[in-house]
């Protein structure tokens, strides 16, 4: 154990951590801000191509296909697609992490909606709900849990690719790891690589928490 220790502190220079706390919080602030804005839109995008599916199903296989199509995208070759559009700006950031996100949010919204069983739309029928107020009052609300599960997914997803947009300069924790590589500095490298994992990690238990809080009759049922 005390090898592992004695390690540990050879490759990391605590003393740099130190004195680099305030770049690592405004670069923990970078991390966050891509990841919120990028999951955010995608949901507002994906909800509503998700009620172009509802409306239309013959709409399903083309949305899906081309959000699946980007979605195989490699990260580097759709930066290198948007920059001479949108130069090295966050805005080329947004655009590709947002892009990511809507396979996963369309299907899984589209799967939640799907998921409501047929007696409670018939129940809200015949108690006078219009197919609007019905969707928005009855359906949504009892497809949240899935629609989380997909927003989860996309969120832990997007933390992940936020280091890569550190090759246009931005990247969050990424800015560390690409620095770490190209100067052979292992204490940045590994700061980059921890704080991504831990960031993930925090945001998924914190949504995994918010599927319970959403539907604890699956508790009662397990119980």
């Amino acid at each position: 154990m005390s090898v592992v220790f004695g390690q540990a502190d050879q490759l990391l220079d605590w003393s740099w951590v130190e004195r680099n706390i305030g770049q690592i919080v405004d670069r923990t602030w970078e991390h966050l801000t891509l990841t919120g804005i990028s999951v955010a839109l995608g949901l507002v995008i994906s909800v509503l191509l998700a009620i172009v599916v509802l409306r239309w199903r013959w709409s399903y296989p083309p949305i899906t296909g081309a959000a699946g199509l980007l979605y195989t995208i490699p990260s580097l070759a759709l930066f290198a697609l948007l920059v001479p559009f949108t130069g090295l700006s966050q805005t080329t950031a947004v655009i590709a992490l947002t892009s990511y996100t809507l396979f996963i949010l369309i299907r899984n919204i589209v799967a939640g909606i799907d998921g409501v069983p047929a007696y409670v739309k018939e129940a809200a029928d015949g108690m006078g709900y219009t197919p609007r107020s019905r969707f928005w009052r009855i359906e949504v609300p009892l497809a949240l849990p899935a629609i989380v599960a997909g927003v989860r997914i996309a969120t832990v997803t997007t933390v992940g690719l936020v280091t890569v947009t550190a090759v246009i300069g931005l990247g969050g924790y990424g800015f560390f790891i690409l620095r770490g590589l190209n100067t052979f500095f292992w204490t940045q490298l590994i700061v980059g690589v921890l704080l991504s994992v831990v960031l993930a990690t925090i945001l998924d238990l914190a949504f995994v928490a918010l599927q319970a809080w959403l539907s604890p009759w699956s508790k009662r049922r397990a119980a």
